[in-house]
């Protein structure tokens, strides 16, 4: 939400042309070098990432990024600036996330572009957000990476959310400056990056408080912000850039990452671009236009693989596991980008399971080391992003699959997993195979590993299944054990796959997104779920109100007709039986039913039912 949308200036129709006719590929490889809007400062232990917006240069043409405000362009510039922090500077220890701009921080998501964009834009752009803030927090929770948000201006809606994400925030005490929410009172819709969420489960402001502080338009600063938790200190101008210094150093003091690590240079992901595959070394995506499905292969290491520290940090970015995990998160990103009518995803795997057990002991022996620790949150943050994907996902294991140790956590993430039985022809039936890594070492967003997640966390299934770690299951032994969906026979294996794609694309998408995120998320939840549950409203009540005639001005939409969007949006969030929906009638992806799909098309699911708390 930028401060902009405040002056109620009317959106052009022919903003809206642009936009329509502007190219839909969106490429969400970078570097520095093309970076329009951030910038990057080391000294030691601290990075400064400064933000400075480019107003003309937006993804897509038919507005400007006025007020240091931000599309998705802006945000993939600032998650590939935080991976080559992680990745190729070990030395640094906190990022000092700040503005290069007088008096204005961020002004959050440009109102403009979201005003001219589809349904499925808004949504796409707000789930890659929500992923890059919670991998902020990834970062200083499992790599000891910590982030400093030095507000050293005014600070409202995204621009909050993205300092709310941060360790810790540090306000200048200048007598304008402050934070705000200002989403209810402007627009009548909820901020859509987490900000109810980190306010009250992250930060703990008290309710009343926070309800004070989203419902006001004008925001809070100075020592009142301090006083109600909305940021953990405040300096006046004088003295604000040593606080900021001392604090970062101070952070930089509790992290463990090394001075003198020898860092890898992030090359760019190679990928060859066919009308109808993404192809790369180590994964290849195959798309079926008529079927609206596209098959993900990944492929398992080849020749032979380093198994040391000093191996490893020579290998560098072309390290298996690295390579392979960037190449993966670069087909996921686009295919929900690009592919909006492809509704299924069809996981499968190829090569040597024994060359993927070694590559995941190698992690697991050098886990505490920081490069291998960095790969590791590297995979979890990709199949993190495969949970969380509006797609039907489905895993066929098939001869010359290797779906052993972190390749079965592809299947685990999948709605259903289908694995060949052969019972005639044991050299060709393909096996899983469980390892360390599949108890916790890539966990959900619930916290939990997909194999907990799975059983619900009940000890004798788990530990049935840690009783069998090391053996290759074949399909009767996989399905016992409740770790696949079904096993076909060779005689069946066509007709059932075939069967079971075909009724999946004849199904409504609405109701498919819905029904996966709650099957997918069931049971506990963590601040991070809750922050994509009430993703799920806010898309709900963003597209009705953003969505207007262009020529509406955006900020003077009645009190009470925001009121009444806002009730008729969180009543329509319940099913009849009262549970709570993690998906409504507005969250639609391209239905295989239809000859055409909408061009609001979105591919957002919400990574957890809205709790009972939620809006």
């Amino acid at each position: 939400m930028t401060a902009s949308a405040t002056l109620g200036v009317d959106l052009p129709d022919a903003a809206c042309a642009a936009v329509a006719a502007a190219p839909t590929k969106i490429d969400y490889r970078t570097e520095p070098f093309r970076y329009h809007h951030w910038s990057l400062a080391f000294d030691g232990a601290i990075a400064t990432l400064s933000m400075n917006v480019d107003e003309n240069a937006g993804l897509k043409p038919g507005y400007k990024l006025k007020l240091n405000s931000y599309d998705l362009g802006v945000d993939i510039e600032l998650h590939d600036a935080i991976n080559r922090i992680r990745f190729e500077h070990p030395e640094v220890r906190t990022v000092v996330m700040t503005s290069a701009r007088d008096r204005i921080f961020c002004s959050g998501a440009n109102i403009f572009m979201l005003g001219v964009s589809s349904h499925g834009w808004k949504v796409n752009f707000c789930k890659f957000t929500n992923e890059t803030r919670n991998g902020l927090e990834d970062s200083s929770k499992y790599s000891g990476l910590k982030f400093l948000a030095a507000v050293n201006g005014a600070c409202a809606g995204g621009g909050y959310e993205l300092a709310l994400a941060c360790d810790e925030i540090l306000l200048i005490d200048d007598r304008s400056s402050s934070v705000s929410l200002p989403e209810v009172p402007l627009l009548g819709v909820l901020p859509g990056t987490g900000g109810l969420t980190r306010v009250t489960d992250k930060r703990h402001v008290r309710h009343d408080l926070a309800d004070i502080f989203c419902t006001t338009t004008e925001g809070v600063r100075g020592q009142k912000a301090k006083d109600w938790r909305l940021v953990d200190d405040i300096a006046k101008p004088a003295v604000f850039a040593q606080r900021v210094r001392d604090r970062a150093l101070q952070l930089a003091a509790s992290s463990d990452r090394p001075a003198d690590g020898k860092g890898v240079t992030l090359t760019r992901v190679e990928r060859t671009d066919e009308p109808n595959a993404l192809r790369y070394a180590h994964v290849t995506v195959e798309i079926d236009r008529a079927k609206r499905n596209a098959t993900f292969t990944v492929k398992a290491p080849s020749g032979e693989q380093p198994d040391t520290v000093e191996g490893i940090e020579a290998a560098g970015v072309n390290w298996w596991p690295i390579a392979m995990a960037r190449e993966l998160d670069d087909a996921i990103l686009s295919m929900r980008t690009n592919e909006l009518d492809i509704g299924t995803w069809i996981l499968k795997t190829e090569g040597d399971a024994a060359a993927v057990l070694a590559s995941d002991a190698t992690l697991m022996k050098h886990k505490d080391h920081w490069l291998v620790r960095e790969t590791i949150g590297l995979i979890r943050r990709t199949f993190s992003r495969i949970d969380v994907s509006s797609r039907s996902l489905f895993a066929l294991i098939e001869s010359g699959s290797c779906f052993v140790g972190s390749f079965l956590e592809l299947a685990l993430a999948c709605d259903r997993t289908y694995i060949l039985a052969l019972p005639d022809d044991a050299d060709k039936a393909p096996t899983i195979t469980v390892s360390d890594v599949n108890f916790g070492l890539f966990p959900m967003a619930t916290g939990q590993s997909r194999l907990a997640r799975r059983f619900y966390e009940e000890v004798p299934a788990v530990e049935a299944v840690r009783a069998k770690a090391g053996t290759a299951l074949d399909a009767d032994a996989a399905l016992a054990l409740g770790l696949v969906t079904s096993a076909p026979d060779d005689i069946d294996w066509t007709d059932e796959v075939r069967i079971a794609l075909e009724e999946r694309a004849a199904m409504s998408p609405d109701a498919l997104t819905g029904m996966e995120a709650n099957l997918r998320f069931a049971g506990k939840e963590t601040m991070e779920t809750r922050i994509f549950g009430r993703l799920t409203a806010w898309q709900k009540m963003r597209v009705s109100i953003v969505s207007l005639p262009a020529k509406r001005r955006l900020a003077s939409m009645p009190v009470s007709a925001s009121g009444d969007m806002l009730a008729r949006s969180s009543s329509a969030m319940r099913t009849s039986s009262g549970q709570s929906m993690s998906s409504g009638a507005e969250v639609t992806r391209p239905s295989a039913r239809a000859s055409s799909a909408s061009s609001d098309s979105p591919i957002l699911a919400c990574t957890a039912p809205i709790s009972s708390a939620s809006p």
